[in-house]
């Protein structure tokens, strides 16, 4: 589970050392050890919410629930913002239901701090390959319809640090970047490959476009951090023109709807996928199974989808 990790000072330095060692403990699985050191903590700074997740986390692995969630719980009341994700942890444990576990201020803390080292880990640690997946598919999708593999305005959803716009460059006439993370828009800036770049939600942003203006919606390894997509998939179909194609990448799972993963990340089935596109509008043109990374040198399964308005 990937969680941000900036150090945060307790305003005590003691209570900061044990912190330190009762993160490491907790990375070394001594989760004994964790639990121990984070109420030693919490003795000298008992305002300290990292501590109250730290002290949760370690209670969930030696299997008991009801401090666990109570220690969870706290922290969500002393940062209710949640940057430090505590209702994943209360998702996985029952305590809050699937769909309200991730928030935009933890994405937007996880990816700042991920910002810097995001396409060296994704590349080379991960194997990621979303945005070259998706171009392809745009250009076998282009190939179906005898349409040139060209495009007017096109709209890159979570656009990171622009791998999308690397892999799309020279086939959009413009392309506008979307993300919840500053400091992904930095990077994103750095290609030069945007004619605008916004700092927001996807759904919310999509609501600000005129009806139409889009040949080309992507998404590329994004839907994995929400849960419900019948917005997005709705303001999609609204902004694009006539034909105009919506491409994107999801983790899978064979059943209904969509899961919350171990991964801390969302699954969404090809069933429920479908059942959107034929609630919108769209018609799936493209809809296949892939793997666009790994975890620990395994495959993640995956769906490529491309869609027609």
């Amino acid at each position: 589970m990937l969680l941000p990790h900036s150090f945060r000072s307790s305003g005590d330095v003691l209570a900061d050392r044990r912190y330190e060692y009762a993160s490491a403990a907790f990375e070394e699985r001594d989760f004994e050890a964790a639990a121990d050191l984070a109420r030693q903590v919490l003795e000298l700074a008992p305002g300290f919410a990292p501590a109250h997740a730290l002290l949760g986390r370690a209670m969930a692995e030696l299997g008991a629930q009801e401090p666990a969630v109570a220690a969870l719980r706290r922290a969500l009341e002393l940062e209710p913002q949640d940057v430090l994700g505590v209702r994943l942890d209360l998702a996985r444990l029952g305590a809050v239901p699937a769909d309200a576990a991730m928030t935009d201020s933890y994405v937007r803390a996880l990816f700042d701090e991920y910002a810097p080292k995001f396409e060296r880990h994704l590349t080379r640690g991960l194997a990621y390959r979303g945005p070259e997946l998706i171009a392809d598919a745009l250009r076998r999708a282009c190939s179906e319809r005898i349409k040139d593999y060209r495009f007017g305005r096109g709209i890159d959803l979570g656009c990171g640090t622009g791998l999308m716009g690397q892999a799309l460059d020279g086939a959009c006439a413009s392309l506008v970047g979307v993300d919840l993370s500053p400091r992904m828009l930095e990077k994103a800036a750095g290609t030069k490959l945007y004619d605008a770049l916004h700092e927001g939600e996807l759904a919310s942003f999509l609501k600000t476009r005129p009806d139409g203006e889009a040949d080309l919606v992507v998404a590329a390894d994004v839907f994995v951090y929400m849960a419900a997509l019948d917005e997005v998939f709705r303001e999609a179909h609204r902004v694009l023109r006539r034909d105009g194609l919506f491409a994107f990448t999801v983790q899978a799972h064979d059943g209904d709807g969509f899961v919350l993963g171990a991964d801390a990340r969302y699954a969404h089935s090809e069933r429920y996928l479908r059942g959107l596109a034929d609630e919108t509008g769209f018609m799936a043109v493209i809809l296949e199974r892939v793997s666009t990374r790994e975890d620990r040198g395994v495959p993640v399964p995956g769906l490529l989808v491309v869609m027609q308005r």
